[in-house]
């Protein structure tokens, strides 16, 4: 049987295959996980996002007994893929099971950055409300709006589902023509024509910064960004100056550069909707995520192929 290390304690029933199938269970301390001491003792890691699983920590885990690295997310930029590759490492994610609760939080935002409903609230709350105004908190109309989706996998076409439920016009901007209906070939375009700008790509080097300065000024200054993707893939001090100069007319974010820390340019800009990485916060989905992870270390320990292997 093997040795499972888990950087983080994970929702009750997550670990039940694990369980099940005689491994053994190690949980870091609540104060920290070392991985690159512990790496080299255990046959998997569990991890979440927020763990950086670097060709260091590879390298001492393949020195030992390391073979899969688990990660609860759909992304899985935080682990050096290409040195776990070389090190016959399998790393694994969770995709999919995330999707509908991922692309709820974007509709949120959509609306909640769009009405203006931050602000809004704020002001009701510290008093600053001084009742019904004609030309108080004017936001945007999202329905009958256009949205447009920077990538196009499962959670932006999720997205483009509700969307159709507000008599939204879709379009959309991917790497390679996805030959459906609403695909935009130039960014750029995507970008002049749409009133709501909704990102859904992964983190890569083709990816950093793919929002700067440049294309939100090609943004309508009545536009609306929203970000559920990773924070690198929009250059923040451009997106605080954009909103400051009313380049663009709002945000909505729930991910950020170098989360758990915002950069203060963002806290101080106007019309924004700021969130703390919620996208699959319902317990439903994180426990199947967890769950999936668990199922993945399975598979990999008993020599089976885990369903979502990482390329």
């Amino acid at each position: 049987m093997g040795r499972v290390l888990l950087t983080h304690a994970l929702p009750e029933g997550a670990l039940d295959s694990i369980l099940e199938a005689g491994h053994e269970v190690i949980l870091a301390s609540p104060s920290g996980v070392d991985l690159l001491s512990m790496a080299p003792d255990a046959d998997a890691i569990v991890c979440l996002l927020t763990d950086r699983v670097d060709a260091d920590v590879l390298r001492a885990g393949a020195a030992g007994r390391l073979r899969v690295v688990s990660v609860a997310a759909v992304g899985y930029d935080n682990v050096d893929v290409d040195s776990a590759r070389s090190l016959g490492i399998t790393v694994c994610h969770t995709p999919g099971v995330l999707d509908e609760s991922t692309a709820d939080l974007a509709f949120l935002l959509i609306l909640a950055a769009s009405r203006l409903s931050s602000s809004a609230e704020d002001d009701l709350r510290s008093g600053r409300w001084g009742g019904w105004g004609i030309t108080d908190h004017l936001g945007r109309d999202v329905h009958r709006a256009t949205l447009g989706l920077v990538g196009y996998g499962r959670i932006a076409q999720a997205v483009a589902r509700r969307a159709a439920g507000f008599s939204m016009e879709v379009i959309h901007h991917s790497r390679r023509d996805t030959k459906s209906p609403g695909y935009v070939a130039d960014l750029a375009d995507l970008l002049a024509r749409s009133d709501v700008v909704s990102l859904h790509v992964p983190l890569t080097p083709q990816t950093h910064h793919l929002i700067g300065a440049s294309e939100l000024a090609r943004m309508k200054p009545t536009a609306v960004l929203v970000n559920t993707a990773r924070g690198d893939v929009v250059d923040e001090v451009a997106l605080a100056a954009a909103l400051r100069d009313g380049t663009i007319f709002a945000a909505g974010l729930d991910v950020y550069s170098h989360e758990p820390d915002i950069d203060p340019v963002l806290l101080q800009a106007p019309r924004t909707v700021l969130l703390p990485h919620i996208g699959s916060a319902t317990t439903s989905t994180r426990t199947a995520m967890a769950q999936m992870a668990s199922q993945a270390v399975c598979d990999v320990l008993g020599g089976r192929n885990p369903a979502h292997r990482v390329p």
